[in-house]
């Protein structure tokens, strides 16, 4: 790892921390602190580094120094993506009005920061890469199976003996089931346009994959707390996200990825139907 990279980790750090404090803590005022102090580091390692190339300083190619992306601006497009899903309640609620909010707002954070940098930086930072192109291994295969199995067995026992289920709208007629179904999915495809394709995408431009994985998952795991997975929801969605980047970095593949979010949302989304009508879905164990 170079020197840059050693030196970008502490300001993405700061700006990945402003999330625990957002989304977990409720705490916005530091939470715009961090990223203020993210950001500005950014900048003074950015300014820094100008300065020792003004001075006689020569790049080496092989490094990996010359045409270094700005960790200035790809920090800042994280934390406009994490300020506008902050601007609203993450309270899940399935009225019209909450729906509205939640696609303005979670659409919002993937739109603008991708607009900027296309557009306004020019660069390609941010991509959406739906097919490979590639026929899925069978360790893919196997491991959607493994998050049907492993959902069907964990999940209700979580949702149902920590009582976050609660944290979830009752769902007792077909109208209300449909909203919950169309939400948890649309949610579950957003976690990975943003965590994944963006503030992943932009932290390994800048750090070794190992490092950018985990503090995406530091935001992921804040976001879903807020959401309503909280007790001890952090001991699966903490494997859950870094599992994502893993697999992403394996695959290439937005598609997959999405398809495991979805298997197990689609695990998430029964378990809540189970826990609000017992009995409606006899086949869990809890």
């Amino acid at each position: 790892m170079t020197k840059t990279a050693w030196h970008s980790i502490p300001p993405a750090a700061l700006v990945c921390a402003a999330a625990p404090a957002f989304f977990v803590l409720g705490w916005t005022w530091a939470g715009w602190l961090l990223l203020a102090a993210g950001i500005g580091m950014a900048a003074l390692l950015e300014r820094a580094a100008r300065r020792a190339v003004s001075v006689g300083h020569r790049p080496d190619p092989a490094s990996g120094e010359r045409d270094q992306p700005s960790l200035t601006r790809d920090l800042s497009l994280i934390a406009i993506g994490m300020l506008i899903v902050h601007a609203i309640s993450l309270e899940a609620q399935l009225d019209d009005l909450s729906m509205v909010r939640f696609t303005l707002a979670l659409g919002g954070a993937v739109l603008v920061p991708y607009l900027l940098s296309r557009f306004a930086f020019r660069d390609r930072a941010i991509s959406f890469p739906w097919r490979t192109r590639r026929r899925w291994a069978r360790w893919q295969w196997a491991w959607l199976v493994a998050v049907l199995v492993l959902g069907w067995l964990i999940l209700p026992y979580y949702f149902i003996t920590s009582g976050v289920y609660q944290n979830w709208p009752v769902v007792d007629s077909p109208d209300l089931i449909a909203r919950l179904f169309v939400g948890v999915g649309a949610v579950g495809i957003w976690d990975e346009l943003f965590f994944i394709c963006t503030v992943f995408a932009l932290l390994r431009r800048h750090m070794p994959a190992l490092s950018a994985n985990v503090l995406q998952m530091i935001v992921f795991v804040s976001f879903l707390w807020e959401l309503g997975y909280r007790a001890w929801g952090p001991v699966l969605t903490i494997p859950f996200a870094l599992l994502q980047g893993w697999i992403f970095l394996r695959t290439h593949s937005l598609a997959y990825v999405v398809t495991v979010h979805l298997l197990f949302d689609a695990v998430v989304f029964a378990v809540l139907v189970h826990a609000h009508n017992p009995g409606l879905l006899p086949f869990f164990l809890v």
